[in-house]
């Protein structure tokens, strides 16, 4: 009991124990030098303590870095304790490693030697270490050190890179052999080419085949774009390829998939033979993998793989250097040229046709005889140079050649002579397999009463059909079916050619001889059967088998929902047949193309499309623009998507695929979907917002100009808190400003632009300001500057003497900008804008005063006009600022009478911007 009594029973004053403090323990402590201090606690038997020493060795370090001998002395305790038993104690020794090692660099002089002789043997010792947690943290500063280049080379060669050899010998432990085998592929980019094929491509190899665990496999496909980039392309194709075959091909689906995903830089680092013979087929194996993960991270890289293909021959991208004999280009860039072989292209002239055959043949290029890119031509265009599988037989090229030399020499006539440009040529009659020839009764050819012009026909009637046909007598009933279901496509020009075709059959199955006859003959002119040839053989068929094979396709591909626009009467032999090029192994192409299909979605990924999306602006870019008819149906798709993040994909990359493209192929294909976009939900118009001005500057100018009806669109968004839109607006409109016209500026950006100097939030204000200052300075240069007085004079009425004190806030701000920015002459603004600014010194609110005497005394009183020039101007401001400093309001005073560099007005007008929410 005498001892829970406590003090009170002692007798004596000589008995009183006194209980130490803290503080007393503090005091010994700071009597203790940094190394004793080390020392004492490096010895403690408490855990923490031991911690707390590992925590602040850089700080031991500090105080002793003067002292050589002692600066080695703490080193030498740090190799100490690196043994310590705990291993909480290692892992935080170990995460101080960088920073000590960064320590020494900088204190080298003082410290020679310190990090190879001391704490580099810590580092590698502690990656065969048992405790999982201190074999992170090691290696996470061995990869922070070969980051920050803190380890020699020769280090990196003795003692780094054999322990990591040793670690992933056959007998070492399963999880220490895959993360040594991890931690050589991170290391090789940072160690370079000698030393990663030296010592540690061998041994990687191996791994690659490692038989037991499927781990290291998995690991070392992960990793195998990044060893093939370092080692270069020679060591990739004679030793490393061998080993991707066969970690493609592995029973477990993991490592198949890591394969895929690091497809693209595996073939980034062959040669392009390789990837077209070799790479391609292993691809296309992975995508037809069982393992649905595995075919969904083929998908994936998909697009990134075939964008390897890339090359200036087909892509149209050159690099011009800085001393080039380009007129244009005098510094290295990227310019995108249409790089076209026409030997097969369109003639200009009706003369000219009779060469076709020529050209066919041999592919001669004559600049009299070949028309412009097969960008003008139809709807469904063709690359120039027909595929040998498009081209047809030499029999099938001379009777299409024939075909379109339709109007002889002999018989040119003022009224014929010159006709359309899409009745002389058209890709779909060009390059399809012709249709055969209709025999018509010989009693119509009686009736007609005379022979059919040869100036009329798209065709010679001489001709013979290319080849013998099954002919079979074809119903009424069935034409007038086939008819009715071509009608509804009837404003395609191909469509329209069928339905005469077969509106000429059925009119000649119901005719008699003698006036029936004649009477259809005035009612079908001749110049509309393209295909048609009279023949004397009253008995012959109506239509023959293969035009209603071709019919019937077209029809079943309608029924179907595959109508995908203007080609809707190609066969899906001819669909295949426009979508062949030779820029990248045509599977590769099929496959991406089919990303689209929904079936892709239920059995792959659902996301897939997104994919397909966000690499489409590469494919396009590997492919060029004389392939675009091959993805022109596949971007279409996209971009009438249900899922609006595929759109949004599409929205953000419009302007790079525009770049590609070039500008008749972008104003023919891009700018429906663009103007789609822009009534889209605001997740995707946000899109095409953020690249406005790249977009359009690619229009003409009379394209670009209808754009500015629609901008005041952007100022309505779905949600109205989305102040974030209306910010990006002002942006844009600031780059606008270099597209359109002063009249064009003033009348329609003009409205948006002081429409954004009143909104509600401070940040869409702030840079509203700067887009009224670039407008003022725009308008203020035009030749007559009427426009720039007018916004002025709109601007004080407006703003300057609005009721409400934000919006002469927001002059004041306006001011300020034009002035820093120099968007006027100070003469200028002295005379426009400077009466106005001062009147608002007598403004009730408290926050404009303060304002104007910040721009007053930080801006304008700097300006080189107002510090010289002795003027009426310079005399109302200074008087305007002793006003000021005699101001009611303290703040209003203390800005006007001081000039505080920490109060600068481009650092602090935002702070008071925000408190006017």
């Amino acid at each position: 009991m005498s001892l829970i009594v406590g003090l009170d029973d002692c007798s004596s004053e000589s008995d009183v124990i006194v209980a130490p403090s803290a503080l007393d323990f503090v005091s010994q402590d700071d009597m203790l030098t940094p190394l004793g201090r080390l020392d004492k606690y490096a010895a403690s038997e408490n855990v923490f303590n031991r911690q707390m020493v590992a925590r602040s060795l850089l700080d031991t370090l500090r105080e002793v870095c003067d002292d050589e001998r002692e600066c080695v002395a703490v080193l030498e305790r740090i190799s100490r304790l690196a043994d310590d038993s705990e291993p909480t104690v290692r892992a935080e020794l170990m995460e101080q490693v960088p920073h000590i090692a960064l320590f020494c660099q900088e204190n080298r002089p003082a410290i020679p030697y310190a990090f190879s002789k001391y704490l580099l043997p810590i580092v590698v010792r502690y990656l065969a270490d048992q405790n999982n947690q201190v074999r992170k943290t090691s290696q996470a500063a061995l990869l922070a050190l070969l980051e920050q280049e803190l380890i020699e080379r020769f280090d990196v060669e003795t003692k780094v890179c054999p322990v990591l050899v040793d670690l992933t010998a056959p007998d070492s432990n399963d999880d220490v052999k895959t993360e040594a085998v991890a931690i050589m592929c991170k290391m090789a980019p940072m160690v370079g080419k000698d030393i990663t094929e030296r010592l540690i491509l061998p041994r990687f190899c191996e791994m690659c085949c490692d038989c037991r665990m499927f781990h290291v496999r998995k690991v070392c496909a992960a990793n195998f774009g990044d060893i093939c980039s370092v080692v270069g392309q020679q060591a990739t194709e004679e030793m490393l390829l061998p080993r991707f075959f066969q970690l493609c091909s592995d029973n477990v689906w993991g490592v198949r998939k890591a394969c895929a995903e690091c497809f693209m830089a595996v073939s980034c680092a062959t040669c392009q033979e390789i990837r077209r013979t070799k790479l391609s087929a292993l691809f296309i194996n992975l995508i037809s993998d069982p393992s649905r993960w595995v075919r969904q991270a083929a998908f994936q890289s998909l697009g990134p793989f075939i964008s390897t293909f890339a090359n200036p021959s087909s892509s149209g991208q050159y690099f011009k250097e800085e001393n080039k004999s380009s007129e244009d280009t005098s510094a290295l860039g990227i310019v995108f040229q249409t790089n076209w072989t026409r030997g097969a292209d369109a003639p200009e002239d009706i003369e000219a046709s009779v060469h076709l055959e020529e050209a066919l043949a041999d592919g001669a290029e004559t600049p009299s005889q070949l028309s412009a890119p097969a960008e003008s031509s139809s709807p469904h265009r063709s690359s120039p140079e027909p595929p040998p599988d498009a081209a047809g037989s030499e029999e099938e090229q001379e009777a299409c050649a024939c075909r379109l030399a339709s109007q002889p020499e002999a018989d040119t006539g003022a009224q014929d002579s010159a006709p359309l440009d899409q009745e002389q040529y058209n890709s779909f009659h060009f390059w399809r397999t012709p249709l055969p020839e209709i025999d018509l009764d010989v009693e119509l050819e009686q009736g007609s009463g005379s022979e059919p012009s040869p100036q009329g026909l798209d065709v010679e009637p001489e001709v013979p059909a290319p080849g013998p046909a099954s002919i079979t007598m074809a119903t009424r009933k069935e034409l007038e079916e086939m008819i009715e279901n071509l009608e509804p496509h009837i404003d395609d020009p191909d469509v329209k050619a069928q339905v005469d075709v077969l509106a000429a059959a059925l009119r000649a199955s119901s005719l008699d001889a003698g006036d029936e006859a004649s009477e259809a003959a005035r009612r079908v002119p001749q110049d509309e059967l393209p295909s048609c040839r009279l023949d004397h053989d009253a008995s012959g068929p109506l239509i023959s088998e293969e035009v209603r094979q071709t019919v019937d396709s077209a029809l079943h591909s309608m029924h179907n929902g595959s109508d995908a626009g203007p080609g809707n009467g190609f066969s899906p032999e001819e669909e295949r047949r426009a979508k062949v090029q030779d820029v990248v192994p045509q599977a590769l192409l099929d496959q991406y193309l089919s990303m689209t299909d929904p079936s892709r979605a239920q059995t792959v990924d659902t996301e897939i499309a997104k994919h397909c999306a966000y690499s489409l602006p590469g494919v396009a870019l590997t492919l060029g623009r004389q392939n675009w008819h091959c993805l022109r149906e596949t971007y279409e798709t996209l971009a009438s998507d249900m899922q609006w993040k595929v759109r949004r994909t599409l929205a953000f990359s419009i302007h790079e695929l525009a770049v590609i493209l070039g500008d008749q192929l972008t104003a023919a294909d891009l700018v429906p979907i663009f103007n789609g976009f822009l009534k889209d939900l605001d997740e995707v118009r946000i899109g095409v917002l953020k690249h406005l001005h790249d977009f359009l500057k690619l229009l003409h100018i009379d394209k670009r100009r209808e754009y500015l009806y629609q901008l005041q669109e952007f100022l309505v968004t779905d949600n109205s808190r989305n102040w974030r839109f209306r910010a990006e607006l002002a942006e844009q409109l600031i780059l606008l400003l270099e597209l359109y016209s002063p009249r064009d500026v003033y009348d329609y950006l003009r409205p948006i632009a002081l429409n954004l100097c009143a909104d509600k939030v401070s940040s869409v204000r702030w840079i509203s300001y700067k887009l009224v200052s670039e407008m003022v300075r725009k308008l203020h240069r035009a030749a007559p500057p009427t426009f720039g007085a007018d916004l002025i004079q709109e601007l004080v009425e407006s703003f300057g003497r609005c009721p409400r004190w934000s919006g002469r806030q927001a002059f004041v701000f306006v001011c300020q900008t034009v002035i820093e920015d120099d968007c006027l002459p100070m003469d200028q603004f002295a005379v426009q804008l400077m009466p106005h600014l001062l009147t608002l010194a007598n403004d009730r609110v408290p926050n404009v005063r303060v304002l104007l005497a910040k721009t007053l005394r930080q801006t304008l009183l700097e300006k080189e006009h107002f510090l010289t020039s002795a003027s009426c101007h310079q005399e109302a401001v200074e008087q305007t600022i002793m006003a000021l400093q005699m101001d009611r309001d303290s703040d209003v005073k203390y800005f006007a009478s001081t000039h505080p560099a920490s109060t600068r007005i481009s650092e602090d007008a935002l702070s008071t911007a925000s408190s006017t929410y």
